[in-house]
């Protein structure tokens, strides 16, 4: 274990004013809950909302409460490359996991694709805002309306971004953030179910009914993680937990099982004040993107996930680099400098161990070169002007020159 400033991947800060609700939440959870859940309301334009405890939770509830509005479809057809806990809970939901490759360029559906891959089995896509990068919603919604497919949108990393005007996440049937640990905003772990249909809405409230709120025990090993978390997530602190194998941090792993609950009163009592503190987050994700894109992208050849870092909030920069061995060279270096460079998911969905028998064997090109030659950057308020000298300049030395 090396002693030194180690910038993590990806990171949201929570403050001692937050640390103090959270405590008050505990004994008076259900005045918390009530406030978080108007003020998601009124923020996104939504009629209904619902607290639990993961997005992984999320998205499970999600798809039971589909499964009995249409029974004889039982596909969910997602991005071949994507977070692991999609396809965990689309397995927890008793559903099947369909795949569709996507475009490297704009890591959303490979549109000639996503069509042919639809079928009278599919019960809904969920396209994946990944990094916060807006997928294509019109063509995604227009393609499933004619069809019949329920549309539910993963916008686990994109919480607080627009596109045309209106919230991702509040664009399909059915929507769903996180508040993890490396998300736009946290509260330690939990998710945010977001819908403007009544039907859907009281098929998910019959299954929420039936769910368990955290335990007291619960809620103070919650509580305590939080604490732990809201200290070591700073550079020059994150070193420690970084230099613990057995935590597993930054290790992308298939969930088999893991809890559906309400969320805790305490971690409502962390979100108080939420709005300000995902608008400065997203503003200073949207700054430091800019930063590295303009240092960064007439210094050698590399193909962006957007051209226009403007109009995205990047919860981390994507650069796709041109071979496998540039990332074995630089990941390395970044790692042992501790400058918070992430290789992201390790490999496409149909490669995933406990699920690749699915797939019969098929190959996902773009979703195979995406995990082998995928970096990113951190983009979090943690970041100092010192730190980003720094990742650019092994960035550059690492790569060959125009």
């Amino acid at each position: 274990m090396k002693i030194h400033r180690t910038i993590p991947p990806a990171a949201a800060p929570i403050g001692l004013k937050s640390l103090l609700h959270s405590l008050a939440g505990i004994f008076f959870g259900k005045k918390y809950m009530v406030r978080l859940e108007d003020e998601l309301k009124k923020y996104f334009g939504v009629k209904h909302v619902f607290l639990v405890s993961s997005g992984k939770a999320a998205l499970t509830l999600i798809l039971k409460s589909l499964k009995t509005l249409s029974p004889k479809k039982e596909q969910v057809l997602i991005p071949a490359y994507t977070c692991f806990s999609v396809p965990s809970a689309i397995v927890k939901a008793g559903l099947k996991v369909s795949l569709c490759d996507i475009d490297p360029i704009t890591f959303d559906f490979d549109y000639k694709l996503l069509k042919e891959a639809l079928h009278e089995d599919t019960l809904c896509v969920i396209p994946n805002h990944l990094f916060g990068i807006p997928a294509n919603m019109d063509r995604i919604n227009s393609l499933c309306k004619e069809r019949g497919i329920f549309v539910v949108e993963d916008a686990a990393q994109a919480m607080g971004i627009k596109l045309n005007g209106k919230f991702l996440g509040t664009i399909g049937d059915i929507g769903f953030f996180s508040l993890g640990r490396g998300k736009n905003i946290t509260c330690g772990s939990g998710g945010v179910i977001v819908t403007n249909s009544d039907v859907i809405a009281d098929t998910i409230r019959k299954e929420y009914g039936n769910l368990p709120g955290p335990g007291i025990i619960d809620t103070i090993k919650e509580f305590t993680k939080v604490l732990m978390m809201s200290i070591f997530i700073y550079p020059s602190l994150y070193w420690f937990p970084a230099g613990m194998p057995f935590l597993r941090i930054g290790e992308t792993i298939f969930y088999t099982d893991f809890p559906i609950k309400r969320l805790s009163g305490m971690q409502a009592g962390l979100l108080r004040g939420w709005q300000k503190q995902l608008e400065d987050s997203n503003e200073i994700r949207k700054e430091n993107a800019e930063y590295f894109s303009n240092r960064l992208r007439l210094r050698f050849r590399l193909r962006h996930s957007n051209s226009n870092t403007d109009s995205v909030t990047f919860l981390r920069l994507p650069v796709l680099l041109e071979h496998k061995e540039i990332k074995d060279k630089l990941y390395p270096i970044s790692h042992k400098l501790g400058l918070g460079l992430s290789k992201m998911y390790p490999t496409a969905i149909n490669e995933i161990e406990e699920i690749k028998n699915q797939f019969n064997g098929k190959i996902y090109p773009s979703a195979k070169e995406m995990a082998e030659c995928l970096l990113t950057i951190p983009t979090h308020q943690f970041l100092s002007e010192r730190d980003k000298e720094k990742i650019c300049g092994i960035i550059i030395s690492s790569l060959p020159m125009c």
